[in-house]
């Protein structure tokens, strides 16, 4: 070859050919000899108007790498790509642009699209899916209808299905007069019992987007889409029961193989938390409420502190402050209101932030009793307690728990002692002398000394443990009972027990498990979504569209607005909305809520199974060869929602065996996340700071080649990585030297000597193993190391030619495709199978020996490898330069790193 790289040329020419030729397309089982499988998975993206920057592909290239070495080492490999494409941004996208979302969504697919194939990933267009298509999302309707068909057994900690499927859900979530539910609830359980139920909650809502927002889509209390403050509203939603699932969510995780930082971002997000609830009874004035009447329960970890609770807090939006507005036994029912509305402003992170001042309003006319001791202590509302967590109170202890004492303080409360300060966690965590102690540096040996600073000690823990008494600080710790009536002087971990069991004996309280995770809120106030494939009947309540008649489809029309009084723009279209009942055929309405775009998400990995399947979602067949997904890469910022939404549907969906029970209740075995890539200079790529990067710009002046291996040299997979224009430039010059190896004057190399041969070899195992660790940087460096040697040698062997290509097949499939059919081999190089490496040919007959003299290199000598401390220090000392540092004096130390360097102490 004497022609320059022209990768413009031979890139877009393999990509047709592969195209055409089908090369990336996983068989089906049934249509191949048994083979093992290998289910490679990217999220798949949302399709914006902005179309990809770079940071996008950084994911699809690694997991494209991974698939392309199974691919070549015989494996049957599902590679598939889709769209993410229902969902609030191509809505706003539309609205701020008069058109359609429908064209939106088409124009900006076709983009992601044309974009996704010039960079020259394996993908399977075949199996393309697109959560708008309603040959698609028909099956997420009939998914939430299994999920409205079944309720969570509790004997079996499993969902299962109602005994008639079919059967209308008349009330709204509570039974009462005019309910219909006269029928055991294993039969016909109310809404509010089902695993997808309607009820009135306190929602997050966007007032910009004009929408519900769940509260993973509210971190912070800004609208994860607009940015804007999120407000607290309430309203009728549709609910998912994810809470139910809570437990197996966190035990499931040591069954799969996340990345630890994933696994704890799961569990930290589900929350959980042992603990008691704890009913204190209500008094209205001077008049306590009998059995069965109002009782405030709390969730605590802390029942050993119960003889200290001198107040109880609840949320401004707990049910019963409404309640006793309405019942008249609130007095100061104006304060308390105004305070309502403007707590319902601000958002979650706000009213919980630390070091914030608390603030509350004391509900006058109603009181509390406290079980353990039947004293008498005011209620407040405070916005720093949420509805949304626990139940919605708290009982607070001020002098052992630091928001409580702050409180307490600023509203002149009684402060309580009842745990004693534990001496050893005293010093741990608050003591000064002892850290003085400490920086001594040395061990006190003097007795008086020694007595000296016990004294010290002694001192200030007790002059702590007496503010403590008197109210001045709290102690947030455990210690020893006090003012606890029987249990005092026992220990808190024993005295939790002890208390609680206590009060379940009094029937004022219970031991239970608490979770921070709330029921996931389906309903989306808005156009561009899956409708809700619910019909609402007078006669016969919530009636399930028959299955035979999905999907429900979404109406084409011309504004769909969101409304201003928070209701979906599907509302406004009468003619869609009025239907007949199936279940009585009398006049009904269509459900105008639609689902948020996280539904068609959570299960889109089962569709690429078996895309083309209209008699179900996929085939058991299918799904039990793919699943589950082998690898599985994602974003850290998806931890807390697609990933846990995803992991929570197929669990679902397994325990009412719509499943194969054969592939178990996990639908990833693994899952990896990959870091952002930067702006040049570290900053985080915007367009509003115009540092974006568009893949286009970078393809069209350097190849996609180029573009791949840059992203995978970039740095550690895991970790963030600037874009560096430089750093581009040097895979360049790879590639192009590269490209010269097999055009060099001499071509007629055959014969590799042994120390090419260990660096093959070497090169083989290193490639081999990075893949397999997403060591992708490292990978890139052994490539040019290899390609170095060959440069050097003159050429590569003819024995190593193949194997040299297929190593470089993943990462340049274009320059790797190119050399190949240019050396006249046969198939693709993508299909020739990985190359092996011997291991007895990974370990070179010599190595470089360092040799330091007080720390500083003197001498670098080739020995042998198999040579012996002995040998290796008599050599170093041997060596001319080393002597001069010598000085003929003898050496104090003399130590031999192995197959490394030594080390000469003077």
């Amino acid at each position: 070859m004497s022609t320059p790289r022209i990768f413009g040329d031979y890139e877009s020419k393999w990509q047709k050919a592969w195209d055409e030729q089908g090369l990336y397309h996983a068989a089906q089982p049934g249509t191949i000899e048994a083979k093992e499988k290998f289910y490679g998975l990217v999220e798949f993206p949302f399709p914006s108007g902005a179309g990809l920057h770079v940071g996008h592909p950084r994911s699809y290239v690694a997991i494209d790498v991974v698939t392309r070495k199974k691919r070549m080492e015989g494996k049957n490999v599902l590679f598939p790509m889709g769209w993410d494409a229902f969902g609030l941004p191509t809505e706003n996208y539309a609205i701020k642009n008069h058109v359609k979302p429908q064209d939106a969504t088409t124009a900006n697919v076709n983009n992601f699209r044309r974009q996704l194939k010039m960079i020259g990933f394996g993908f399977d267009w075949g199996r393309e899916v697109n959560t708008t298509d309603p040959a698609y999302y028909k099956w997420t309707q009939w998914m939430f209808l299994q999920f409205f068909k079944s309720y969570f057994d509790e004997s079996t900690g499993r969902a299962r299905f109602v005994e008639d499927r079919e059967a209308p859900v008349k009330g709204r979530g509570e039974r009462g007069e005019g309910s219909g539910d006269t029928l055991p609830t294993t039969h016909y359980p109310l809404p509010s019992a089902r695993m997808a139920y309607k009820t009135t909650t306190t929602i997050n809502w966007c007032p910009s987007c004009k929408i519900g927002l769940a509260n993973e889509e509210a971190i912070g209390g800004v609208c994860e889409r607009c940015g804007s403050v999120v407000e607290k509203r309430e309203k009728a939603q549709w609910m998912i029961g994810i809470t139910k699932y809570a437990e197996r969510l966190i035990h499931d995780l040591s069954t799969v193989n996340y990345l630890e930082r994933i696994k704890k971002q799961q569990i930290d997000w589900i929350g959980k938390s042992e603990g008691a609830f704890i009913d204190f009874k209500v008094a209205y004035g001077q008049r306590l409420t009998v059995d069965g009447g109002d009782a405030v329960r709390v969730f605590t970890t802390r029942p050993d502190t119960l003889f200290g609770v001198t107040y109880v807090v609840l949320a401004p939006e707990h049910e019963f402050v409404s309640k006793w507005i309405a019942d008249g036994v609130i007095l100061n029912i104006d304060e308390v209101r105004a305070y309502q509305q403007a707590s319902a402003k601000k958002a979650d992170m706000d009213r919980t932030a630390e070091g914030k001042e608390k603030t509350g309003v004391k509900l006058e006319g109603v009181s509390a009793i406290n079980p353990a001791n039947g004293e008498e202590v005011p209620v407040f509302i405070a916005d720093y307690v949420l509805a949304g967590y626990g139940t919605g109170a708290v009982m607070a202890v001020p002098a052992h728990d630091e928001r409580d004492f702050a409180f307490a303080k600023k509203y002149e409360l009684n402060i309580v002692e009842v745990i004693k300060p534990k001496r050893d966690i005293f010093q741990a965590k608050y003591s000064l002398v002892k850290k003085e102690l400490e920086s001594l540096g040395t061990p006190i040996e003097n007795p008086e000394q020694e007595k000296d600073w016990q004294k010290k000690l002694d001192e200030e823990f007790n002059g702590f443990c007496k503010r403590v008494e008197l109210g001045e600080i709290c102690w947030p710790h455990e210690g020893s009972l006090m003012n606890s009536r029987e249990f005092n002087d026992r220990y808190s971990e024993d005295a939790v027990a002890e208390i609680t069991s206590w009060l379940e004996k009094k029937q004022s309280g219970e031991k239970t498990t608490n979770y921070k995770l709330r029921d996931w809120i389906f309903s989306r106030q808005r156009y561009w979504g899956e409708p809700i494939p619910i019909v609402i009947c007078p006669s016969c309540g919530y009636v399930p569209v028959p299955e035979e008649q999905l999907p429900v489809l979404l109406p084409d029309v011309e504004s769909y607005e969101p409304t201003e009084n928070g209701e979906s723009p599907l509302a406004k279209i009468r003619e869609w909305v009025e239907t007949t009942c199936p279940h009585c055929g009398g006049k009904a309405e269509r459900e105008t809520d639609t689902m948020p775009n996280w539904a068609g998400s959570s299960w889109y990995f089962m569709r690429y199974c078996d895309p083309h399947n209209d008699r179900a979602f996929a085939s058991e067949e299918a799904l039990k060869y793919w699943m589950p997904v082998n690898l599985y890469n994602g974003g850290m910022e998806h931890t807390t929602l697609h990933l846990l939404y995803s992991r929570f549907w197929h669990k679902m969906m397994w325990d009412l065996k719509l499943l194969p029970e054969s592939i178990g209740p996990e639908p990833y075995a693994s899952r990896v996340s990959h870091g952002l890539i930067l702006a040049q200079g570290g900053e985080k790529m915007s367009k509003s700071k115009g540092n974006v990067v568009n893949p286009d710009d970078v393809i069209n002046e350097y190849g996609a080649d180029v573009f791949r291996v840059y992203m995978m040299f970039i740095g550690p997979f895991d970790q963030p990585a600037p874009w560096d224009v430089k750093g581009i430039e040097g895979v360049k010059r790879f590639l192009d030297k590269v490209w010269r190896l097999f055009e060099i004057a001499d071509s007629e190399l055959r014969i590799a000597d042994s120390g090419l041969e260990t660096i093959y070899h070497q090169s083989v195992k290193k490639i081999s193993s990075d893949i397999e660790t997403l060591a992708f940087n490292t990978a890139v460096s052994q490539l040019m190391v290899l390609t170095n040697a060959f440069t050097d040698a003159g050429g590569v062997p003819e024995e190593m030619v193949e194997g040299y290509l297929k190593l470089l097949a993943p990462f340049a499939p274009h320059l790797a495709e190119e050399l190949w059919h240019t050396l006249g081999k046969g198939g693709s190089v993508h299909m020739s199978g990985w190359p092996t490496y011997d291991e007895t040919k990974t370990v070179s007959a010599s190595f470089e020996l360092v040799i330091q003299v007080n720390g500083k290199v003197r001498d670098r000598i080739q020995v042998p490898s198999d040579i012996s401390e002995d040998e290796a220090k008599a050599k170093a000392l041997a060596s001319e330069n080393v002597q001069k540092y010598l000085e003929g004096k003898e050496p104090k130390k003399i130590i031999y790193v192995k197959g490394k360097l030594v080390t000469i102490a003077m």
